[in-house]
């Protein structure tokens, strides 16, 4: 789907890597990882727990192929150019054009660690995952999952500020 959407496969700079920390970069979502990666591991740890909840009586198996079908419908959504235009309007995302495909199936991938890591933890150990995860982000690139909801569906100008620096 992404390709039909005019995704490029790579980054357009013509090479591959495993991961680009430039935040601002133009090889931000178009590498195998970013900063942004935390983010779909903690994904992953939600999902889980939403699937647990909705599924109670669900076989692992079924639970993480729900959890593939919300995170590769957020990957769709995320690349479409209303998502792409409040990204560049609402957050810092100033020169963001989308995910390329190989980062949005690591993107996936990602959520899927993040399951697998969510199965194997108690839920006490997967908060403590996820609230780590976040605070590693936070003090990295002064972002995260939570502040990238939170500026997207109600942008706070305090907050732009204090991620602008």
């Amino acid at each position: 789907m992404p390709l039909a959407m005019g995704r490029p496969a790579i980054c357009p700079c013509g090479f591959v890597a495993l991961w680009t920390g430039e935040v601002q970069g133009d090889q931000n979502s178009q590498q195998v990882a970013d900063w942004y990666t935390l983010s779909h591991l903690v994904h992953g740890l939600l999902f889980y727990a939403v699937a647990r909840a909705a599924l109670p009586c669900a076989p692992v198996a079924a639970r993480l192929l729900a959890a593939l079908v919300m995170e590769g419908a957020w990957e769709v959504l995320e690349n479409t150019p209303m998502v792409i235009d409040r990204y560049r309007a609402a957050t810092l995302a100033f020169g963001y054009s989308g995910d390329s495909v190989l980062n949005s199936m690591s993107d996936i991938g990602a959520m899927a660690l993040g399951f697998w890591a969510a199965v194997r933890l108690s839920w006490r150990e997967s908060i403590v995952l996820a609230a780590a995860l976040e605070l590693v982000s936070l003090v990295a690139i002064r972002d995260n999952l939570t502040l990238n909801v939170l500026m997207l569906v109600h942008p706070v100008e305090v907050v732009r500020a204090w991620q602008a620096g």
